[in-house]
């Protein structure tokens, strides 16, 4: 979870200073500030339990890129407008659900996120509101949107990669229903906004171990940016 809102928000802060309005400029730099906190907030809870003297700027900063867990729909380099908005769209769905699947087993996470789906909430409006503007902005913005839809259509279900220990997880109640569960749930949620739009449903597709372990080159050039400052100077904390 850590490592999908920290690739999600770096992948996303490209868009800084060049999106196509102002408005959308401040929105999206927003949105990606948003999730690089809850992947901090993440890491620090990982941190308190892996208790072997990393802190979150190590967990976060210091693995090579092959040690990111991240899901291999986060690892597209960021595209134009459309494509953005089409893997934002699909990836802020699953992890609505994911977030969903999250019981009171143990107690730090849960009330963690708590907090993060009511801000959650708010990426939901925005990225829905920009689905149905493209989808009914003509024939070039449709078109696009359906095209990055497609490309992104094969990774979506990798949000929902089988966890290791998910049967644990799932008999200590830190999940409520497995990941397969909610893979269900979204393909359910993407049906109501979808099919009303007159767009495709991704294809229903098993997800596998290396949906989380296999990186492209786009993700080791985004790796070499945000690692870059504390690489360059020891010591540097968030």
């Amino acid at each position: 979870m850590a490592d999908d809102e920290f690739v999600s928000g770096f992948t996303d802060s490209e868009w800084t200073g060049i999106a196509p309005l102002l408005e959308e400029d401040v929105a999206i730099s927003s949105i990606s500030q948003d999730e690089l906190g809850h992947a901090r907030a993440l890491y620090q809870l990982l941190a308190e339990v892996l208790a072997d003297g990393r802190d979150e700027d190590a967990i976060a900063y210091d693995r090579e890129p092959d040690a990111y867990r991240h899901a291999q729909l986060l690892d597209h380099p960021r595209g134009d407008w459309a494509d953005t908005i089409a893997r934002r769209f699909l990836y802020e769905l699953a992890d609505e659900a994911r977030l969903a699947s999250i019981g009171p087993g143990y107690r730090p996470l849960a009330d963690l996120v708590e907090k993060l789906r009511r801000e959650e909430r708010y990426h939901r409006m925005h990225v829905l509101a920009w689905i149905e503007r493209l989808a009914k902005g003509g024939p070039e913005p449709r078109r696009r949107l359906e095209a990055a839809l497609l490309a992104h259509a094969v990774d979506a279900p990798s949000v929902f990669t089988p966890l290791d220990g998910e049967a644990e997880l799932l008999e200590a109640g830190i999940l409520t229903r497995s990941m397969a569960a909610s893979e269900a749930a979204w393909r359910a949620d993407l049906t109501t906004i979808l099919v009303p739009l007159g767009l495709a449903l991704p294809p229903t597709m098993e997800p596998t171990p290396a949906g989380r372990r296999d990186h492209s080159d786009a993700f080791s050039w985004l790796w070499s940016e945000f690692t870059s400052v504390r690489r360059s100077e020891e010591g540097v904390t968030w």
